[in-house]
């Protein structure tokens, strides 16, 4: 069986990573604008490569919670693929093997000459000077706000191939990722986890868990 699982915020949430804005707009107390889009790379670099210094140095003492184990122990008996909106790494520290992450990755930097040369990072910090191969400034390996999304074309391709899809702490919210529901086969079981149940459109085959991500996962564990 096929197993696709999208993800958002409200994973990492249990683990105290905050992954994207708050209700007023801003992202730990920034304007979302100013540290995730292009236009705020131009305007101010340093203020940029600080802000994800930050997140990195954060996220490197996070640890997977409860969700993610449970997400990553579905590939004991299953194919499993997670789509993740998250730009951190816990969904591989708790094991899961096929991780296709939507919006980029924060332990990468990328070229900003071309857009094809990635580096891991070992450490968190990525300063001024920092630079590729081609000699151009290294930018954080991030889909930002008004950029396209790379990997939404694969993402289309697995969820087309599921035959169990499950949302994890995603409002359903942020496009082109919550378009991915509507590319699942017509006879494949939806299940939505998250404490405020998502505006979509409900069927027979969506079934809404109202619940935070460990809890609703067990819940869906349960049914296999």
């Amino acid at each position: 069986m096929r197993i696709i699982v999208l993800t958002g915020a409200g994973v990492s949430a249990e683990s105290g990573l905050k992954t994207f804005r708050d209700e007023n707009g801003l992202w730990e107390g920034h304007d979302v604008m100013e540290v995730a889009s292009p236009q705020g790379w131009s305007k101010n670099r340093e203020l940029v490569l600080d802000f994800y210094n930050q997140r990195r140095k954060q996220a490197l003492h996070a640890q997977p919670n409860r969700a993610h184990e449970l997400i990553a122990s579905l590939e004991k008996t299953h194919e499993v693929h997670v789509i993740t909106q998250n730009v951190d790494n816990l969904h591989e520290k708790a094991g899961s093997t096929q991780v296709l992450h939507l919006h980029g990755q924060l332990f990468q930097s990328r070229s900003t000459v071309d857009e094809s040369l990635i580096y891991e990072m070992e450490g968190w910090q990525l300063q001024i000077g920092d630079k590729c191969e081609k000699g151009s400034q290294l930018r954080p390996n991030i889909v930002w706000f008004g950029e396209s999304v790379p990997l939404m074309e694969e993402a289309i391709r697995l969820v087309e191939q599921a035959d169990i899809f499950i949302v994890v702490g995603t409002s359903l919210q942020v496009y082109p990722a919550a378009g991915l529901v509507h590319y699942t086969p017509q006879n494949a079981p939806i299940y939505v986890i998250d404490p405020k149940k998502p505006k979509m459109e409900g069927s027979a085959r969506v079934h809404f868990i109202e619940m935070n991500a460990t809890t609703g996962m067990e819940e869906v564990l349960k049914l296999f």
